[in-house]
């Protein structure tokens, strides 16, 4: 078996050159229920928004992709899924130093197991890599592409909450993990994040806590409220980050952004919102909007973090409510020509 590091690819920074975003269409029930109209609407918002910049294709179940090409305008590929965070179950894409890109194809087990019905979104990284004539190296252990951010020059955030999670990988160590994430990703260094927030169904994902927005630069979720229960969590990997220095022993630049306020869901559990979970496009930053006071400061720090890029808020609520953000339904393709099957 060989590693994508042993053939010389790495994982890019998401604010690198792609040529195309990947999504798909909103169909579990169990998900959604009512909330399933409002949720493909969501999604149709993020799809154009992201699509006045770069090219988006959307999988959705075969006969789901009349609609999908009506509502979003967008191109569709046809496959048999099982839900719609194709950030987690899609391909992690590499590139080397050619330029050429190759997909990384982890295990899926629907998050620890959250889902008894998860197999056929096992298959997608294989589908959309077959789809692309790309290479795949298939991992052997669970991992979602929610759980860790690239800087693209060798370092990678993650949880402990989640890549440590019995749930996930039974019996790996951190040490065994760090092995691994620098054998398909080409990870020198890696910065490791505690727990994520309250009622998060990923178990904490990273990309709702922190992420790079340039080399040495990190923003991260934070509050100033003691008394939230997110205080603690947020408190503390905030100072991991402070005292952390990343793959070149820099030290990091940090920029704080305030959650929103807390809102419930129908199910009586507090809603896994967040700012930092926006996708980075081509020209754009497509950033969560909550219908918050805080939204236009989210707006303002991520203008103030990509100078260069425009930044585009869409309403993420209808999104919130199945479980995750505009990150989350979103898996960006870098530029490159694809590395042909081994």
């Amino acid at each position: 078996m060989r590693y994508p590091a042993e053939d010389g690819f790495a994982m890019p920074a998401e604010w690198e050159p792609q040529a195309r975003c990947w999504m798909a269409w909103p169909c579990r029930g169990q998900t959604w229920g009512d909330q399933l109209g409002a949720a493909r609407q969501a999604y149709a918002e993020v799809a154009q928004a992201i699509g006045g910049f770069e090219p988006v294709t959307m999988v959705a179940r075969p006969k789901q992709i009349a609609e999908v090409s009506l509502v979003t305008g967008v191109s569709a590929l046809p496959l048999p899924i099982d839900d719609s965070w194709l950030r987690d179950n899609g391909p992690t894409f590499v590139r080397n130093a050619a330029g050429e890109v190759a997909g990384v194809h982890w295990r899926w087990n629907a998050w620890g197991g959250k889902y008894a019905e998860h197999e056929r979104d096992a298959e997608v990284a294989q589908a959309i890599l077959d789809h692309l004539k790309m290479r795949r190296y298939a991992a052997s252990f669970v991992l979602e592409g929610g759980a860790i951010h690239s800087d693209g020059q060798g370092t990678v955030l993650t949880t402990e909450s989640v890549l440590l999670n019995p749930n996930r990988n039974p019996g790996m160590t951190k040490a065994d993990m760090e092995e691994q994430l620098g054998l398909f990703l080409g990870a020198r260094k890696v910065i490791w994040l505690g727990q994520g927030l309250k009622d998060d169904d990923t178990d904490g994902h990273v990309d709702n806590l922190a992420c790079f927005v340039r080399p040495g630069v990190v923003m991260a979720l934070t509050t100033s409220d003691t008394t939230d229960d997110n205080y603690a969590a947020l408190a503390d990997n905030l100072a991991r980050l402070r005292a952390a220095t990343d793959a070149a022993g820099r030290s990091l630049e940090i920029i704080e952004v305030e959650q929103p306020r807390p809102r419930l869901g129908r199910d009586g559990r507090r809603m896994t919102m967040s700012y930092i979970n926006f996708f980075i496009a081509n020209d754009a930053v497509i950033v969560p909007a909550f219908e918050d006071p805080q939204d236009r400061r989210a707006f303002e720090a991520c203008a103030k973090a990509f100078p260069d890029r425009q930044v585009v808020q869409v309403p993420a609520s209808d999104i919130v409510y199945g479980g995750g953000g505009i990150h989350c339904i979103t898996q960006q393709q870098p530029a490159g020509p694809p590395t042909s099957p081994a």
